[in-house]
Formats: structure tokens, sequence, C-alpha cells
């Protein structure tokens, strides 16, 4: 389980180690082209029902924590259909599938 620290966040963002690892790579290369977006998710089923936004902004402090420390294989074309969101006046909404219940917060997988 990986988990992304967003700014001064209060509680932190727990996702699937292969989803995280999909989601950095369009991330990082959007704001390091200086473009901001949004990431959203529905909650999962510990959480009251609803969903999430975050605004993603080159100056707000990022954190990428991996649970395990080989990085996992990457599919084109996720990596392209995160891009593609990401590119949208909607910003990047994780589809329900990859939404898995938890008790401990957050979990998104690839």
């Amino acid at each position: 389980m990986g988990v992304l620290f967003y700014g001064s966040a209060e509680h932190a963002i727990e996702i699937d180690d292969v989803a995280l690892a999909h989601l950095k790579v369009v991330i990082a290369t959007k704001l390091r082209r200086n473009e901001s977006f949004t990431l959203s998710w529905m909650h999962d089923s510990g959480q009251p029902l609803g969903r999430s936004t975050i605004w993603l902004h080159p100056s707000i402090e990022l954190r990428f924590a991996f649970e395990e420390p080989t990085p996992p294989p990457l599919d084109p074309a996720k990596i392209q259909a995160y891009a593609n969101s990401a590119n949208t006046s909607g910003g990047i909404l994780v589809p329900e599938e990859h939404i898995l219940g938890s008790s401990r917060g957050v979990v998104l997988t690839a």
C-alpha cells in the first residue's frame, strides 16, 4: 500500500502501489510542466458516502511513499488514460473500479 502525502493535509491518501506508480508518472509530468489540475476519487467503504478532490499545484509539497522497494511494471495504456483525464477540466478521476474498501482510509488500485 503506497501513500500520497500532499501539502499539510491532515490525512495521507493510501493508494495501491501499482496505481500510485502510474499516477506518479502523470502527476510528475504535469507538475514539471507547471500545469495544475485536480485528482478526485470516491470515498471507500470506511468513510461517509461522497468523493474528495485535491488541487495539485507545483508549489504544494508532494511526496510518494511506496510499500514495495521495487517499482512495478507500468502499463502505458493506464498512464495514457490518467494523462488524458488530467488534461480535461475535470482532472484525474480515479475510476470507481480502482477503489477498494478499507477501514484505514482511501485505497485506490490500478
